[in-house]
């Protein structure tokens, strides 16, 4: 395991489309990367890495905004994109020198971005491992989209303005992770959830994602339907299944079942354990990567 304070752990800021991105790197051997979903930050992946980091060398990054990446600039910049997305993974591992082959795993928003990057990138796709990731079949976006985006900033901006990320931030990612968990509890350490959720980047940036969501489903189908995945690419798709015997479970598995056969991935369940699989089941995460060969 890479214990604190191991020189194979790194953290460092990539300036990526001039915005400073948080990037860390650990351990040695084949690269993977790991991309996290709607409002998440590099440590929650933290659980998982131990178990990589003797046979794998790991690459984790926040978004703009997110954990401790610098926000994009308040005005000027396009509303996010899984083009755009797939472009910020291959620069921060263009950034890192890591220009060969990497296994991409996205959790939940972070599944499209995945899957995008070994649609567009194929030369540098060694696998693909989709963690309860989002599935969105057929979506059909809102119109207004710059609207939308411009809307996400001002509701913002305004909620910055009257210290609502300051005072109420931090205490609505516990609640999120919590309602994402079996065990019920946050696991992320208290103070760097303090810290990176009560800013007004942090909102911005997941208000901004959220308001483009069904956008980039739509972006993503339209990649499935013009590029291929390389033969032979090894694919998981891994999901999470609380053990409720619900409606709701029971129509989230078959909509992983259907992402898997639409990808010709190996499909794998994991239970108990909620959408925060890397919470509940780190052990299943990192056996679905290291076995994605």
């Amino acid at each position: 395991m890479t214990a604190p304070g191991d020189p194979r752990a790194r953290a460092r800021f990539l300036r990526v489309d001039g915005v400073p991105l948080h990037v860390r790197t650990e351990g040695s051997g084949p690269v993977c990367l790991l991309t996290g979903g709607l409002g998440g930050s590099w440590f929650d992946w933290d659980l998982v890495v131990p178990f990589l980091t003797p046979y794998r060398t790991v690459v984790r990054f926040d978004r703009p905004g997110h954990g401790l990446s610098a926000p994009e600039p308040a005005t000027g910049q396009p509303a996010p994109t899984v083009a755009g997305e797939v472009e910020r993974i291959r620069a921060v591992l263009d950034g890192l020198g890591l220009r060969g082959r990497c296994t991409v795993v996205g959790h939940s928003l972070g599944g499209f971005h995945a899957e995008a990057f070994a649609r567009l990138h194929p030369d540098r796709a060694a696998g693909l491992v989709l963690v309860d990731s989002s599935v969105e079949p057929a979506a059909r976006p809102y119109p207004a989209p710059g609207a939308r985006d411009l809307a996400a900033r001002a509701l913002a901006g305004a909620a910055t303005a009257v210290a609502v990320p300051y005072l109420f931030g931090p205490a609505a990612r516990r609640l999120a992770a919590r309602l994402s968990t079996v065990r019920r509890e946050d696991l992320a350490p208290a103070p760097l959830v303090r810290h990176c959720y009560r800013t007004g980047r942090a909102l911005r940036a997941l208000l901004r994602e959220n308001v483009r969501y069904l956008d980039m489903a739509a972006e993503l189908d339209g990649l499935r339907r013009t590029l291929p995945l390389s033969d032979g690419l090894p694919i998981t798709v891994l999901a999470a299944d609380d053990g409720c015997r619900t409606r709701r479970t029971e129509d989230w598995l078959a909509g992983q079942r259907e992402l898997a056969a639409l990808l010709g991935a190996d499909y794998r369940t994991t239970a108990p354990a909620g959408h925060l699989v890397m919470f509940d089941r780190p052990d299943a995460v990192a056996s679905a990567v290291l076995d994605t060969r």
